[in-house]
């Protein structure tokens, strides 16, 4: 965003360039958030914003709105802030009082407020020159519920945060939307610096990267800019695939990348897919992201689904019978914001209605969910995807023949039959040329053993169950 941009959006507010700095945030986060979900936690907030903009406050009505406010979207909103206004924010969460503002007020805030509000902040202290880390303090370790799908990529990010600038150097963590890519590189930035506080950590989203480097250019603060990335001892990025088709940002990156290997920095990147799905991306960057170790986050497995609801139900103050965890983690496979959905609708249905958790409540609460889900991946669907990824008829998976070229994308597509529709072995079955209930099983089995041994072959089912989910 240029300049100018940046002052056209702050002036375009009747009431004042605090409510222009605050509307163009929302209207972003308006962009990328479920409209339920946006007027329940961001429409609300009331923005106290400092005369010279450095400082914003947003007033939120109880413990438990800030408390999740913090933990799901403090760091994106000072993100935006700072995006918007083209300097740091420093960002405040506080509880409401009686008298709060009830619009966005642009007035000085005072350093101490009596009483006191309970704060976070997001962001450097200008006075006492804090390296601003953009961790969220809420996503740790000890707050990922670990499973089949994400112990490797755990295990390795636990290893990272504990002897940093060693093995696994970079670390590269790929996988689908809402696995919990974001919270495993929070957590090994928050172990590092619980160990070692003098760290200098770094996270960022690449967009922010992108955005750096073009200040970068804009103003000619290059020496400022490589003071910060290479300087550091433990970097993590979110979403480099994010890099794509933008040259100056690569080359920059590169950089960054040398520097901070050459003095044992660390450091640790996600993605929507393995380095070498990556779309234009220099090659050079990519040999380098696939220099250390790449790890994936699968979908979460049955078990660990039941886990994360029923825990994240209890953070709720709420109890999520185990049967109507279990209803609803066999309904919804893809992945833990999906999951984190569903609890929310199920849990609102019920206060609404005053009638406890059932799986029938679940049922009724999650109608419109289920009906689209069940129409969106189709066996029929499953079967002509995974043909046309490794080249074969459609009709093959119906047929009797059995060379490997075709009996091994048959068997894919069985695993993912079973993995991403509510059919049966027996149904899926007669839907491969009436093959028993069995020999699914054995397919379903064989695959899902392979998948945790073969990297080309998780990377194979990764990319079908991104294609398929759309």
């Amino acid at each position: 965003m240029s300049e100018g941009q940046r002052k056209d959006l702050i002036s375009e507010a009747p009431l004042g360039a605090g409510d222009g700095l605050w509307q163009a945030c929302m209207e972003q986060l308006a962009q990328e958030m479920p409209e339920q979900q946006f007027n329940t936690w961001i429409k609300p907030l009331v923005a106290q914003v400092s005369d010279d903009f450095s400082r914003v406050v947003l007033f939120v009505a109880n413990r438990f709105k800030l408390d999740w406010i913090r933990a799901q979207y403090a760091g994106r909103i000072a993100a935006l802030l700072e995006r918007v206004y083209g300097q740091p924010v420093q960002l405040e969460l506080a509880l409401a009082q009686r008298d709060a503002p009830t619009r966005t007020i642009v007035a000085p805030v005072v350093t101490e407020l009596e009483p006191p509000p309970e704060t976070v902040e997001v962001g450097e202290d200008p006075a006492s020159g804090v390296f601003k880390t953009r961790l969220n303090s809420a996503l740790t370790f000890d707050t990922l519920v670990e499973g089949t799908a994400n112990r490797m990529a755990r295990a390795a990010a636990m290893h990272v945060s504990g002897t940093p600038g060693h093995l696994y150097n970079p670390l590269f963590i790929y996988g689908g939307v809402g696995l919990g890519k974001t919270h495993l590189v929070h957590a090994v930035g928050n172990k590092l610096l619980a160990d070692r506080p003098q760290s200098k950590v770094l996270y960022i989203h690449a967009e922010q990267f992108v955005s750096d480097v073009v200040k970068a250019y804009q103003r000619k603060t290059f020496d400022q800019f490589k003071e910060r990335y290479h300087s550091l001892d433990l970097l993590l990025i979110d979403d480099v695939q994010f890099f794509a088709n933008k040259d100056r940002t690569q080359e920059e990156f590169f950089n960054a990348f040398e520097a901070l290997l050459a003095k044992k920095s660390h450091i640790v990147m996600t993605s929507d897919t393995y380095p070498k799905g990556l779309a234009d991306i220099h090659e050079r960057l990519i040999s380098r992201f696939d220099s250390g170790l790449t790890v994936a986050i699968e979908p979460p497995e049955l078990e660990m689904r039941v886990a994360i609801l029923i825990n994240k139900a209890r953070a709720e103050s709420a109890e999520m019978p185990e049967e109507v965890a279990f209803f609803v983690a066999k309904n919804v496979r893809s992945n833990v914001r999906e999951l984190e959905g569903a609890l929310r609708k199920i849990l609102a249905y019920s206060r609404f209605n005053q009638k406890e958790i059932s799986i029938q409540l679940a049922r009724e609460a999650l109608r419109d969910l289920l009906s689209i889900q069940n129409r969106q991946i189709s066996v029929e669907n499953i079967q002509k995807t995974v043909a046309d990824y490794y080249k074969i008829k459609v009709a093959d998976m119906y047929s009797k023949k059995r060379p490997a070229s075709i009996a091994r994308p048959r068997q894919i597509a069985m695993y993912l039959a079973k993995e991403l529709t509510q059919k049966s072995l027996p149904e899926i079955g007669e839907l491969f040329g009436g093959r028993d209930h069995t020999t699914v099983l054995h397919a379903v089995r064989k695959i899902s053993s392979e998948r945790q041994q073969l990297t080309d072959l998780n990377q194979q089912l990764h990319v079908l169950e991104q294609t398929l989910k759309g």
